[in-house]
């Protein structure tokens, strides 16, 4: 409960779907709201691999947080980076700030897992923020660069060698979309190469893609992604990354280029409050979804780990983080009146992964679409998703020229060594 007479602080650790539906949802309510991330954006996620494939640029599908809740009067923005909770004194710890909370709401997400592998990192980098994808957008079109100018055959070969480890929705769409830069989008852009012979690996240790959709999604998407010309490699694990390559079921494969798209770790959150974890490391919280012992800190999104009604861990997706940020933030409202809520029921929107032009899969409930219908949904689902009117529109007129013309206009090398390096003759 309050501390003084003034307004129950509400501190809401991480600006994702979770943590911003959560602040948003409290704006009518008489409480002051301060929401802490160590970046200045919110971000949607699901379409970090258009970017990381030159099909839109990082502000189509980000915006500042200040300008989503600047019309909020009872929310301040603070960015800072958490680096730990100190639950006796009620205080988040920011270095060496402190701030002071009666309710604290973490929702911090996931970052990349290499189960175990940390030292691959370097080679084969994950997706989970704009520097992420930028980086990733700069290593698959300097590879085609670096080819035009390859005298060496297998090092070419390499070079125009793809492996996306990880059969989940990022690795199928990455997979999809690396396809159409290669055969469409760079077809007509060099002299000494063919862009269009460059290999595409998709790795999965699994047994099928997609294991969260039915079966015959599964083979629907593997077929769709062979047709497109993408190899997939299932029931082989990768053992071992480094510059050179990737060891998919024990043999070598050459490639320059390696992205991970196969796992994910929960933030330290759980270490934080010392609760129990699961393997990936989220929090496992009660059906308030509050931390064990400290009903007044509440743990959600890729943070937590969460059972539905049938027993089965909720996603981490975009629409369960929304759910959660709502119901913490009425479970707040009701604990303030001396009302009580009942334990948070996920309800299942479905499942969606686009395959490439013209193709998807979708579940909803019962209900299963693919080819063009699926993507129609697909697309106007996350467009829907996208915080801003702006980034709307103009998510939409990028993708019209996309689909009409092929042309994938932020085709923009930046960063890294390519900016001092030239990789040709210079002209």
């Amino acid at each position: 409960m309050p501390k003084t007479n003034d307004p129950p602080h509400v501190v809401i650790v991480g600006g994702g779907f979770a943590g911003l539906t959560a602040a948003r949802s409290l704006a009518r309510t008489p409480v002051r709201v301060t929401l802490i991330d160590r970046r200045n954006h919110h971000l949607f996620q699901p379409l970090l691999y258009q970017v990381a494939t030159a099909g839109l640029s990082p502000a189509q599908i980000a915006a500042p947080i200040r300008s989503i809740v600047r019309k909020q009067k009872n929310i301040d923005v603070m960015l800072g980076e958490v680096t730990g909770i100190d639950a006796d004194r009620r205080e988040v710890l920011l270095d060496e700030v402190r701030v002071p909370f009666d309710y604290l709401v973490l929702a911090t997400g996931a970052r990349h897992s290499y189960f175990g592998h940390d030292d691959w990192e370097p080679f084969a980098p994950g997706l989970k923020s704009i520097e992420d994808a930028t980086d990733i957008r700069r290593r698959i079109l300097t590879a085609f660069e670096k080819a035009e100018w390859e005298s060496d055959a297998a090092t070419r070969t390499a070079l125009l060698t793809f492996v996306i480890i990880g059969g989940g929705p990022t690795g199928v769409e990455l997979a999809g979309k690396v396809v159409e830069i290669a055969r469409h989008a760079l077809r007509r852009d060099f002299r000494n190469i063919n862009p269009a012979a460059a290999r595409i690996m998709l790795v999965e240790a699994g047994a099928r893609l997609l294991a969260a959709f039915p079966q015959t999604l599964s083979d629907d998407a593997k077929a769709r992604l062979e047709a497109l010309g993408v190899e997939v490699v299932l029931g082989k694990p990768v053992t071992a990354c480094d510059a050179d390559g990737a060891v998919i079921g024990g043999a070598q494969t050459r490639a320059r280029t390696i992205v991970w798209a196969a796992g994910v770790a929960a933030s330290p959150a759980a270490h934080w409050l010392g609760l129990p974890a699961d393997r990936a490391g989220r929090a496992l919280v009660d059906g308030n979804l509050a931390a064990p012992g400290h009903d007044a800190m509440f743990v959600i999104g890729d943070t937590a780990s969460v059972k539905d009604s049938g027993g089965k861990p909720v996603p981490g997706l975009a629409s369960a983080a929304k759910q959660q940020g709502a119901y913490v933030a009425d479970a707040i409202k009701a604990r303030l009146s001396g009302r009580s809520v009942g334990p948070f029921a996920y309800t299942n929107m479905g499942n969606l992964a686009t395959i490439g032009r013209n193709a998807a899969v979708v579940q909803l409930s019962k209900i299963q679409l693919t080819g063009f219908v699926a993507w129609l949904f697909w697309s106007l689902v996350h467009i829907y998703f996208l915080v801003g009117f702006r980034n709307r529109i103009i998510a939409v007129v990028d993708w019209i020229w996309t689909y009409l013309t092929y042309d994938r206009g932020a085709r923009l090398i930046t960063g890294g060594q390519s900016a001092k390096k030239p990789v040709g003759p210079a002209s």
